[in-house]
């Protein structure tokens, strides 16, 4: 794609993202107009009435405001992931569990779910198991010399993915099939219904932790598609730069799983419809992920959203 029809495409997929959070918000079994939703956000950024019902006020700041947020969030985080580890395997069809943080993430929230805890530990446990799942592969990986450092990773990440998938199916056996084995089911399918405003808020710092890095080496991770040689005949420290990716990928991958649940197709797909925008180049990528995920997101949540699963008992 030429440089001058980079901002076109940009301006195109932040209105369209604009234009899904007006429905995300909107649709469901209490209607939300935009001038309902303006009038409420600006009273909260004012402090003055905005004379609606407080149903209205309580469906878009504690129901919807936080899935649309966390859609947000966690889809410009998984699409930042996976679009740089495609860039670093060299390989379109790499998402960001290749190295295991999913299955660990899983294997967590699974064990807090068995052991009956409560929600906080249990998407506490899924972070922490997530970042020791790459932690085990990156060791695993550094262990073995001699070898290809990348195929040797994502062996380690395969291998130790398939080991931690039969800790989770092996707790699925055992666990009683009328409460625990429902509940440990539907969070490994994934979704953002059960969002909060502690949610977002407790992922928000580590999502930007893990997208800064990404952002300021925009323009490095260009060059481990490279090479290890000619990258660092460049002058790229392609280990350490590596390295800073697989730690922010799984930061934010870890996160997002946590609150979430597993959700594989977000950082396989989404880069691909960001390089169909921008082009293949990574210093561009980072501006079109989030308005791209993003918009495709929040089709899935305004479909939460439908009468039949959204309610005010929360």
């Amino acid at each position: 794609m030429t440089s001058a029809r980079v901002p076109a495409a940009l301006l195109g997929a932040c209105a369209a993202l604009v234009l899904l959070v007006a429905v995300a918000f909107a649709v469901g079994r209490f209607p939300v107009s935009a001038g309902d939703l303006a009038s409420i956000l600006w009273s909260r950024l004012t402090g003055t009435e905005h004379g609606l019902d407080p149903t209205i006020e309580t469906v878009v700041l504690r129901i919807r405001g936080p899935r649309v947020a966390a859609a947000l969030l966690i889809g410009a985080a998984l699409a930042a992931a996976g679009a740089a580890y495609q860039n670093m395997f060299r390989n379109p069809l790499v998402s960001p569990d290749i190295l295991g943080v999913s299955a660990g993430a899983a294997v967590g929230a699974v064990l807090g779910i068995f052991l009956s805890l409560n929600v906080i530990m249990i998407q506490s446990l899924a972070f922490a198991f997530g970042l020791g799942a790459v932690g085990l592969v990156y060791i695993t990986a550094n262990a073995v010399r001699g070898h290809d450092p990348l195929l040797v990773l994502v062996l380690a990440g395969v291998v130790v993915g398939s080991l931690l998938g039969a800790c989770v199916a092996l707790m699925k056996y055992l666990a009683d099939p009328y409460n625990q084995l429902p509940a440990i089911t539907f969070w490994l399918l994934g979704s953002l219904a059960s969002a909060s405003p502690e949610d977002v808020w407790s992922t928000l710092p580590l999502m930007l932790l893990g997208l800064v890095p990404m952002w300021l080496l925009r323009w490095r991770i260009n060059l481990l598609a490279l090479d290890d040689e000619e990258a660092r005949a460049l002058g790229v420290d392609t280990g350490r730069i590596r390295l800073t990716v697989i730690a922010a990928a799984t930061l934010m991958t870890s996160a997002s799983v946590a609150i979430s649940g597993v959700i594989g197709w977000i950082g396989l797909v989404i880069p691909h419809f960001a390089r169909l925008l921008v082009g293949p180049d990574f210093a561009r990528l980072p501006d079109a992920l989030g308005p791209v995920r993003g918009a495709l997101g929040l089709e899935a949540v305004a479909f939460e959203h439908a009468p039949h699963l959204e309610h005010l008992g929360r």
